[in-house]
């Protein structure tokens, strides 16, 4: 029977035949934590007295410090310093705060095609763009995955998503997903796998497909996967893994719950207002709202290729008076080339704040929460109140460009004039 690449990747992790429905025990290829998830998990293993010898899923499984980097609160300051011990003592890989975003790192250094990973957090699904099956679990499902190397999944049914055609000028993958999210709203596709195809996805680059599988979960997906092809075997190649490249696509024949198809010439920018990414405008609808902050930034769009439109557009440009711009690369890979490449000087010198790698604002913790009554447009995956660090604020989102031409004008806009 033909099978979708979920299907496909089950059915060889689990050694069964497996179909969506099923319920399998499959071996992990990846385990990711960050700082917020991780004592828990760590506490859970504790408590099931895994000694460190016990524990079979050490090699593969992987700490960072990102959601609070550098720490602002002595309490998270514990909880790092927790984590960092427990990593030594197991032998697990750590990653201090600096390094980037858990989810930028995992494919920058380990994710493959065909993986099956699992996260301690819910964008795992980003790791999809490669072609692999990555979900987000509790903390608890994730100290199993840690102690035993394996977990049971019911294997989920898939949603074929067709993009066609091209993607017009000042039209990103970030509005292609928008326009998924607000078709099939935040609840759409629960326990889905999202199948990306179509011409454009074809010709979108891993950075893209990143922030498309990344917000998979914004419609309640379980994941978000894309095949692999050229695109995928050039990034691994970009990072000595091109010996793991393999070919990940599903069968001719394959049987998919759902088929949406998207023409992606009428797709235009797009504005997720508040209070829900599935509440979804096109630009032009709301041009004009003053904002007080626009962060470029997150596990969605902190790449390389994000914060390069971001220089373009603002290059020979200046911040509006009274905005604060906050820009936030997801890696020390990403920081160090947008500095090569004379990024991090034009943001600074039109008034923009660069951060360390790490999530930043995102999360509300530090370096960028809002004040009451404030309105924030951000490149980030999720505005529900208090996202941010204060219920009482406001968060738009919407692609680098559209931020940056906020930035510019003090109030959302749209990118194309800029173009």
């Amino acid at each position: 029977m033909s099978k979708t690449i979920a299907e496909k990747i089950f059915s060889e992790k689990s050694g069964q035949d497996a179909h969506a429905g099923d319920i399998v025990i499959a071996d992990i290829d990846q385990i990711a934590l960050q700082d917020g998830t991780a004592p828990l998990a760590i506490r859970q293993l504790e408590a099931l007295s895994f000694s460190p010898e016990r524990i079979r899923g050490v090699e593969i499984t992987h700490f960072f410090v990102d959601h609070a980097a550098p720490s602002p609160r002595k309490e998270l300051s514990n909880d790092q310093r927790f984590i960092k011990n427990f990593a030594e003592k197991i032998g697990a890989d750590f990653n201090p705060p600096g390094e980037g975003i858990i989810h930028q790192l995992m494919v920058e250094r380990h994710v493959n095609p065909g993986d099956l990973v699992v996260g301690a957090d819910s964008h795992t699904c980003t790791y999809g763009a490669l072609g692999a099956f990555s979900t987000g679990m509790g903390s608890t499902d994730v100290a199993i995955a840690i102690a035993l190397g394996k977990n049971w999944f019911r294997v989920p049914e898939t949603f074929r998503i067709e993009i066609g055609g091209n993607l017009e000028k000042g039209v990103f993958p970030k509005d292609v997903m928008l326009a998924i999210i607000g078709k099939l709203g935040v609840d759409g596709a629960t326990y889905k796998a999202l199948e990306f195809h179509g011409e454009a996805v074809d010709e979108m680059s891993i950075d893209g497909r990143l922030t498309m599988a990344n917000m998979a979960i914004e419609c309640g997906a379980k994941a978000g996967v894309f095949k692999s092809d050229n695109e995928t075997r050039k990034f691994l190649a970009e990072r000595g893994r091109e010996d793991r490249f393999r070919e990940i696509k599903p069968d001719e024949e394959a049987e998919y719950e759902k088929e949406l198809f998207f023409d992606a010439g009428d797709i235009e920018p797009l504005v997720a207002k508040p209070h829900n990414v599935d509440n979804v405008s096109p630009v032009s609808d709301v041009e004009g709202i003053e904002v007080d902050q626009v962060f470029v930034g997150t596990c969605t769009n902190g790449r390389l290729s994000d914060i390069e439109i971001v220089a373009k557009i603002l290059s020979g440009r200046k911040v509006a008076e009274g905005i604060r711009f906050i820009v936030g690369p997801a890696s020390r890979e990403v920081y160090l080339k947008a500095d090569e490449l004379g990024y991090i000087r034009t943001i600074v010198s039109a008034g923009g704040v660069v951060l360390p790698p790490g999530c930043g604002p995102c999360v509300g913790i530090h370096m960028g929460i809002l004040a009451d009554g404030e309105v924030c447009l951000s490149t980030q995956n999720r505005n529900f109140k208090g996202r941010m660090g204060n219920p009482e604020a406001e968060i738009y989102l919407a692609s680098p460009a559209t931020a940056v031409a906020t930035a510019i004008e003090g109030r959302i806009a749209d990118p194309r004039r800029y173009l």
